[in-house]
């Protein structure tokens, strides 16, 4: 601990970065006299260190305004779903991390404001993600070069949850408030959140922050089971009628015949926060504490039967706890830090810093009793030097550095206590030769994983590497392309899991064996408008070395299916693409059209396909703007996933149709938008292909949801 005390000390003394500015979500349409409707006013945001620096010619997808609003959810990765390239891990309403271009988990790192979230989201799916959509200003998806700011393990991109809790800017008004609420019918959801920034003088910024979530268990438009998982129920109901255990048969039957609602679908969510920040000319520093706390269901695998073996007395006796409901509890208690040190008109223009600490407690209840419980302390900093601009030539360097301890307590604790340090150096250049403009990025990362009760101590060295050039094609379309080399280190539930998660129904079983996972990337991109047609399209492949993937392995131990971490060379490619154009334009009325498509596809070395890869995705609406209404149509298909890893089910194919009507009386910086909408208004049955439970937990039927937005 003492090294883990050096660190919490040197990184609070880090001056704090992050850069805030003023920008309204669609300058072009305010120039055209239209109303800013994509944005909810000139909000001012703090964006992702280094993302408002140089011009990221890999680009970011950003929801913000009416479109966050509109795909408010309680999990990141279920707010983000629609946008191109992006799925969910969908284990549940209560747990649902982003999955980019096919890789979730620890390939993607999920942010609060540039730090980690520094909870356990990463080593399993029914992890729920440790923050609060409800007080996001914006959240980012980052992609290319840039991503090696954050870490050498973001094969899959970053995703950047950004909130005001540690304030951007002292206000130029008494108070400012804003205000969120919303009800739905197929979750019986009850939500609101409420924050308010004030100025205390000339310098200093105060900002506090309270939200709440309820939902009920998901109403679903058919049979909760899939047709697989149906027809082994009935064929396991015959042959136990066969054997005379009546009673045993009706209880298989009735679990094959449920329907309408997901037993254990529930979740409650609360968070509030403070922060207070100082400003000094371009300098500032400013602090902040968060609570975050929620409890969610374990939806229950309908082979449930969970069993322990106990030796009392030479003997062993089988307890079976399958009829127990599952339910995790989690509280974060979280200190951040942010500032910026302005180092005048020499070749660095400011020192920037950011440090985070988290105690996180989750706890695994088996009915009332306490299963496992995990407890991670860690803690996350980095410093960058931004160089000054010139000519055209920008970028920055930087150090980062992150200690995690983790503990597992309980019966199921499948990952031994360890203690995982990194130490990174790292840098972002960008040269602009008027059309021409090449972006190169480098991180040099160190990485300790230390099982205490195994006695087993791993190291890693990894360096990751990325270049990309684009060429303006036109005055706003860009053509280019990225190169790219990473390298990611095994983590500790990859190499060290050992047992029965209770949660997930799995037995699980790391492999200590397992080296540095690598890749080479390429990626052609096109970026930009072409009159008054907006483009952002990618054709991406990447080559894997030594790819690691959790495999079912058709085997059993303590009547669970048991998944093995294993190890090979794995070939990906894909696409995603997203157009938006205008029909109709006359007057204060416009009609928009926007198509999007994605698809990712990963080979394994012995010919197999990679697991819960999701299939091809397409996706349209159209949106009519007059006034002060936005009347929104769509439909988003999914193709059937045939292309499946061994014993991994197939999913059908299916379409969502959703309409929407956003009112928004008032513009300028006082402003309401109320939000009106029907979610799978044919009441069709889905399942993502990506979830571990998407046998068992289809998503939603027909929704009927509307949404109040404030600010003050």
């Amino acid at each position: 601990m003492k090294k883990f005390a050096f660190a919490l000390f040197a990184s609070a003394a880090m001056p704090v970065a992050a850069l805030a500015q003023e920008t309204p979500a669609d300058p072009a349409a305010e120039e055209r006299g239209e109303p800013n409707n994509d944005d909810f006013h000139n909000v001012i945001y703090v964006s992702a260190a280094g993302v408002d620096r140089v011009d990221i010619i890999a680009g970011t997808s950003v929801l913000t305004g009416i479109a966050l609003q509109r795909e408010s959810a309680g999990q990141v990765g279920d707010i983000l779903d629609s946008l191109p390239g992006v799925d969910a891990s969908g284990f549940s309403p209560g747990a649902s991390r982003p999955i980019l271009r096919g890789f979730g988990g620890d390939r993607v790192r999920v942010l609060n404001d540039g730090i980690g979230t520094l909870d356990a989201s990463g080593a399993s799916d029914d992890h729920g993600v440790a923050a609060d959509p409800l007080i996001a200003e914006r959240i980012e998806v980052l992609r290319g070069p840039a991503v090696l700011l954050y870490g050498s393990q973001a094969i899959g991109g970053a995703v950047n949850v950004v909130t005001k809790r540690i304030p951007p800017a002292v206000p130029d008004e008494a108070i400012h408030i804003d205000a969120l609420a919303g009800i739905d019918t197929a979750t019986d959801l009850r939500e609101g959140g409420l924050s308010f920034d004030l100025p205390l003088g000339n310098s200093v910024a105060f900002h506090a922050d309270v939200s709440y979530r309820e939902s009920g268990n998901i109403d679903v438009p058919g049979f909760v089971n899939s047709a697989f998982v149906r027809e082994d129920l009935l064929a396991d109901a015959a042959e136990e009628e066969e054997e005379g255990e009546f009673a045993e048969a009706e209880e298989l039957r009735e679990l094959a015949e449920q329907s309408g609602e997901v037993p254990q679908t529930f979740a409650e969510t609360w968070s509030a926060g403070t922060g207070i920040a100082f400003f000094s000319g371009e300098s500032n520093f400013g602090v902040s504490f968060g609570y975050y706390d929620t409890l969610y269901g374990v939806p229950a695998s309908p082979f449930g039967g969970h069993h322990h073996e106990e030796g009392e007395g030479g003997g062993e006796e089988e307890e079976e706890e399958g009829e127990e409901l599952i339910s995790i509890g989690l509280q974060q208690y979280r200190i951040d830090a942010r500032g910026q040190l302005d180092l005048g008109n020499g070749f660095f223009d400011s020192v920037q810093g950011r440090f985070g600490w988290s105690d996180y407690t989750h706890t695994e209840f088996e009915g009332d009793e306490v299963g496992t419980v995990f407890d991670v302390e860690g803690m996350e900093g980095r410093l960058e030097l931004v160089q000054s601009r010139r000519g055209g030539w920008g970028g920055s360097v930087g150090t980062q550095y992150s200690f995690v301890d983790f503990v597992a307590t309980g019966a199921e604790a499948y990952i031994p206590p360890n203690e995982v340090g990194t130490f990174a150096l790292f840098t972002l250049q960008e040269l602009d030769f008027d059309r021409f403009e090449v972006e190169a990025g480098a991180r040099f990362e160190t990485t300790s994983i230390d099982a205490v009760t195994l006695g087993q101590d791993r190291s890693f060295d990894t360096f990751s590497a990325s270049v990309g050039g684009g060429f303006m094609l036109f005055d706003d379309l860009r053509l280019g392309v990225n190169l790219s080399h990473t390298e990611r280190a095994p983590t500790a539930a990859e190499l060290f899991s050992d047992g029965p998660h209770i949660a997930t129904q799995q037995f699980e079983v790391g492999n200590a064996a397992l080296v540095t996972e690598s890749s080479f990337g390429a990626e052609a991109y096109a970026r930009g408008e072409v009159g008054e047609v907006k483009i952002a399209a990618s054709l991406y492949r990447n080559w894997f070395s030594d790819f690691i993937y959790l495999q079912d392995t058709g085997t059993e131990e303590d009547e669970l299916p048991v998944f093995n971490y294993l190890q090979q060379d794995a070939d990906q490619w894909g696409f995603e693409t997203q157009i938006t154009f205008p029909l109709v334009e006359h007057g204060t009325f416009s009609l928009l059209g926007d198509v999007r498509a994605s698809y990712t596809q990963v080979d394994l070395d012995d010919g197999t396909n990679a697991p819960r890869i999701p299939p091809l995705n397409l996706f349209g609406a159209l949106e009519a703007r007059w006034a002060h209404f936005d009347l929104r149509g769509e439909v988003e298909w999914y193709d059937e996933a045939t292309r499946v890893a061994p014993f991994e089910t197939t999913t059908d194919s299916f379409a969502m149709v959703n309409a929407s009507l956003a009112w928004h009386p008032f513009e300028g910086a006082e402003n309401l938008t109320v939000i009106a909408q029907v979610d799978n208004i044919f009441d069709a049955e889905g399942r993502r292909h990506t979830s571990f439970t998407k046998d068992f937990v289809p998503l939603p039927g027909r929704n009927f949801r509307i949404t109040v937005r404030t600010s003050l």
